[in-house]
C-alpha cells in the first residue's frame, strides 16, 4: 500500500521561530516531504492591504534556512504556502530571494524551485463582474460590486492542491506558493501518490498547525505524519507531547464555522463520521473522512483596503465613580468631538474606545456580565484619511475623558491618567473588504507558476 510521510515543523512559518530540536528528531525519520504554512487571516487585514508582513524577516529566514538545509540534505521536496504571511506576489518574490540567498550562503547543489503566484487585481475582478461572474460574500456579506472593489487595495485568491501538485510533477524540489488553503499544501503530494481527495485534504487539515494537534499545548514543535488511504497517523516529535484522539479531533474542528467541514476550491471534506484511535503513546490514527466535490469549482478571495491613518492614545482610570460611569463619559467625549470635527460618518473620521479591564477584547460580544473593575486601561484609537487631523481628533478624544461632565464629580483631577502625553502614530488602518467566493472553470486557473533554477554552489563561487 502506498504511504507518504510528511514532517511539519510549524503552523505559521516565521511568526515566531520554530523549535529546532523536535524538527531534527523528525528528520531522523526520513520524511518524504517537509511542509509548512506561512500565512494567516488571524493577523488582520493590514499586511494584505499594505502588502507588508507581520513576521520579522529574520525569523522567516531562520525557519526557511532550517527547513531548506534539512530538505536538501535528505533529498526531499519542501513546500511553503501563503508566503510571507499573506501570499501576495511580493511575499512569493521575497521567499524566492531568501531561498536563493540561503542556497548561495551554504553552497547548496543545484535544485529546481517553483514560485506560484496567487494575487489578482481589483481591475480583473471588475472585468469578471462586468462579464457576469458573481462574486458571492461569505458569512452574510453581500455580493461584491464596483463600490466594494473601489475600497479594495489588494486581493489574493486561495489555491487548493492543484497548482502545487502540478509543480511537484514538473520536478520542483522547493515550492513557494502564494495564498493557499493550509490543507492544500499537504494534500498536493498525497494526491500525486494516487490517494483520494478525502484522505489528502483531511490529512492536511489535521497537520496544518503542527504541534497544535497535540497535548499539552506547545507551539512551533514538529509533528510527523504517515499517510495511507483512509489511514492517517500523526506523531508528536517533542518528547513532552503526545498526539491523542482528543487533541487530534479537537484540531480537526479548529477554526471552522462548521466543525465537520473543510472547504477547498473543488469541494469539501466531510469529517462528521471520522474516527480517532490511540496507536501507541505519541501517535493517533484518524480515518473515515469523505470528500464532497463541488459541481462548480469555487475560489475563495481575500481582499483588504485602507480606511485611514491610525493614531493612538493610552489612558488609565482607577477612580471608582469614573469607572462606574465610563460609558457616559465616553458618550460626552464623542459629542464634543462631533461638535468640533463634524459627525464622523459625514466628516470621514472614526474613534474607538477600547476598555481593557472590562470588555476590551470582545466588546459588545463579551458573554460575561459587566462587573466593577478596580481599574481600566483605555486605548483610544482614531482613523482619519488626514493623519494630522487624526492626531488632533485622537488627542481630544483622550483628553476629554479628563473633563467629562458627570453628575457628582467633586474633584478637578484624578479621574484619568495618561500613560504618555503624546499621541502615538500607528500603522494605517485597513479593513477586510473581500471574504468571497467566485466560480472558475478550472481549480488552478487563477494561479501562475514559474520555475527558478537555483545553484548555490555556483552563486557562492561567483
Amino acid at each position: 500500500m502506498t504511504e507518504i510521510t510528511i514532517l511539519c515543523p510549524t503552523g505559521h512559518l516565521g511568526f515566531t521561530p520554530l523549535e529546532k530540536d523536535s524538527f531534527l528528531a523528525g528528520c531522523e525519520l526520513k520524511p518524504d516531504f517537509i511542509i509548512a504554512d506561512s500565512g494567516s487571516c488571524d493577523i488582520g487585514p493590514y499586511p494584505l492591504g499594505a502588502d507588508g508582513q507581520a513576521s520579522p524577516s529574520a525569523w522567516q529566514r531562520h525557519d526557511l534556512e532550517v527547513m531548506l538545509l534539512a530538505a536538501r540534505r535528505l533529498g526531499v521536496p519542501m513546500i511553503i504556502g501563503s508566503a510571507s504571511d499573506t501570499g501576495t506576489d511580493r511575499g512569493v518574490a521575497q521567499y524566492v530571494a531568501l531561498i536563493e540567498e540561503i542556497a548561495a550562503e551554504h553552497g547548496l547543489a543545484p535544485f529546481r524551485m517553483a514560485a506560484i503566484e496567487s494575487e489578482i487585481t481589483p481591475a480583473d475582478l471588475r472585468a469578471r463582474l462586468a462579464a457576469g461572474t458573481p462574486v458571492t460574500g461569505l458569512d452574510g456579506r453581500p455580493e461584491a460590486d464596483d463600490a466594494l472593489l473601489a475600497r479594495t487595495d489588494r486581493v489574493v485568491a486561495v489555491m487548493d492542491a492543484e497548482p502545487i501538485a502540478s509543480a511537484l510533477k514538473q520536478g520542483a524540489d522547493v515550492v513557494i506558493a502564494g495564498r493557499a488553503s493550509d490543507c492544500a499544501l499537504f494534500a498536493a503530494p498525497i494526491l500525486n501518490a494516487g490517494m483520494t481527495p478525502a484522505t489528502a485534504y483531511y490529512a492536511g487539515k489535521l497537520m496544518e498547525c503542527a504541534s497544535f494537534c497535540c497535548e499539552p499545548f506547545m507551539g512551533k514543535e514538529s509533528i510527523f505524519g504517515r499517510i495511507r488511504e483512509d489511514d492517517i497517523r500523526v506523531t508528536a516529535m517533542h518528547p513532552g507531547q503526545c498526539c491523542t484522539p482528543a487533541s487530534l479531533a479537537s484540531h480537526a474542528m479548529y477554526e471552522r464555522r462548521d466543525p465537520f467541514r473543510e472547504y477547498v476550491v473543488s469541494g469539501y471534506v466531510d469529517m462528521s463520521e471520522c474516527r480517532y484511535e490511540q496507536m501507541g503513546e505519541k501517535t493517533t490514527r484518524a480515518s473515515g473522512a469523505r470528500f464532497v466535490p463541488s459541481a462548480t469549482p469555487m475560489v475563495k478571495l481575500e481582499g483588504a483596503g485602507k480606511v485611514g491613518e491610525r493614531r493612538l492614545a493610552v489612558v488609565g482610570m482607577r477612580d471608582p465613580y469614573m469607572i462606574q460611569n465610563i460609558d457616559k463619559a465616553i458618550g460626552w467625549a464623542r459629542a464634543r468631538l462631533a461638535e468640533r470635527f463634524g459627525a464622523p460618518e459625514e466628516a470621514g473620521w472614526q474613534v474607538f474606545y477600547h476598555l481593557y479591564g472590562r470588555d476590551g477584547v470582545m466588546g459588545a460580544m463579551d458573554p460575561t456580565a459587566p462587573t466593577q473593575p478596580h481599574e481600566i486601561g483605555v486605548v483610544v484609537e482614531t482613523l482619519c484619511q488626514d493623519g494630522k487631523r487624526g492626531e488632533e481628533i485622537c488627542a481630544l478624544a483622550a483628553r476629554n475623558l479628563f473633563y467629562a461632565r458627570l453628575p457628582e464629580v467633586k474633584g478637578t483631577a484624578g479621574a484619568a491618567a495618561l500613560m504618555s502625553d503624546e499621541v502615538l502614530i500607528g500603522k494605517p488602518g485597513y479593513e477586510w473588504t473581500l471574504n468571497h467566493v467566485m466560480p472558475v472553470k478550472e481549480a488552478g486557473e487563477m494561479f501562475r507558476t514559474r520555475f527558478v533554477a537555483v545553484d548555490g554552489a555556483a552563486r557562492r563561487a561567483a
